[in-house]
């Protein structure tokens, strides 16, 4: 009985893990994985991001406004916290579709340990990263999240395998927090642009799933608090469907919405072989 029930476990962890390598072998270096309605996507980017800096805007916090500011575009700001009236191609944000990046903000180990968070190598410089972004977060959340470390210990589809934390193909490498910050009383003072490294990440969506013809989409940050609810390779438990989002969200468990000025321009069409038994 013993022996079957090893069998068993071997079994379905064999089956996961078989499953999460064609997941990750059906990607193409301009694809990710993403979730939706249960199910696997594959988003295939086909442009380079954009961080929308509006004319009135004053993204680097000196003083001077955009439209008057040409040293404010020559490095994207990409700003969580910040919304504009506009997406890419001049639409009403109202209008644009949304990208929900979740981003597994607990430690699966109460790591503590500063050296643990992504490292500076490929960082662009003025980057927190290293013991320095280690001990930062540490100060602030008492722990060190798993979206900020070197080597997560849960499953995510950015950065993909082999690839550098920080990095996600056609992605920001790094976003500028002083806003959501600010938002959580966290800092206070004279604003200043503080960039962190692209956290790792997942992704889920709703409207318009199924659409191979790429279109821009607004980056939607939400911060998952309990590991229970963070979503396996699969998409089989946790946090896979907008919904299931919106239930994490009203039970305290993820943050609200954050926005940003940060789009991704993508086609989504379902990942075929991972849509097992209808799931």
């Amino acid at each position: 009985m013993k022996n079957r029930f090893v069998r068993m476990v071997l079994g379905a962890a064999f089956a996961v893990a078989m499953a999460t390598g064609t997941a990750r072998a059906q990607l193409a270096p301009n694809q990710t994985a993403g979730y939706s309605l249960g199910k696997l996507f594959t988003f295939t980017y086909t442009e380079n991001f954009d961080c929308v800096d509006q004319p009135t805007d004053d993204l680097n916090f000196n003083g001077i406004l955009a439209q008057s500011d040409p040293g404010e575009f020559q490095i994207p700001i990409c700003q969580e916290g910040d919304e504009p009236t506009r997406d890419p191609v001049g639409a009403p944000i109202s209008t644009t579709d949304k990208i929900y990046v979740m981003v597994p903000f607990f430690s699966a180990d109460g790591d503590t340990n500063p050296n643990d968070a992504i490292s500076c190598d490929g960082v662009l410089p003025g980057t927190l990263c290293g013991a320095d972004l280690g001990n930062t977060l540490i100060s602030l959340f008492h722990m060190l999240p798993e979206g900020f470390k070197q080597t997560p210990k849960v499953d995510v589809q950015c950065p993909a395998p082999g690839e550098a934390p920080g990095t996600c193909t056609m992605h920001a490498s790094r976003l500028d927090l002083w806003p959501v910050l600010s938002a959580l009383g966290k800092v206070s003072g004279t604003p200043t642009n503080i960039y962190l490294p692209t956290p790792n990440h997942s992704h889920v969506i709703n409207v318009d799933e199924f659409q191979p013809t790429p279109v821009w989409w607004q980056v939607v940050t939400v911060l998952v608090y309990n590991q229970s609810d963070w979503p396996s390779a699969d998409g089989k438990s946790g946090i896979s469907t907008l919904s299931a989002l919106r239930k994490a969200q009203g039970t305290g468990d993820a943050s609200a919405d954050i926005p940003s000025n940060f789009f991704l321009f993508f086609g989504s069409h379902p990942m075929a072989s991972m849509n097992m038994g209808g799931h």
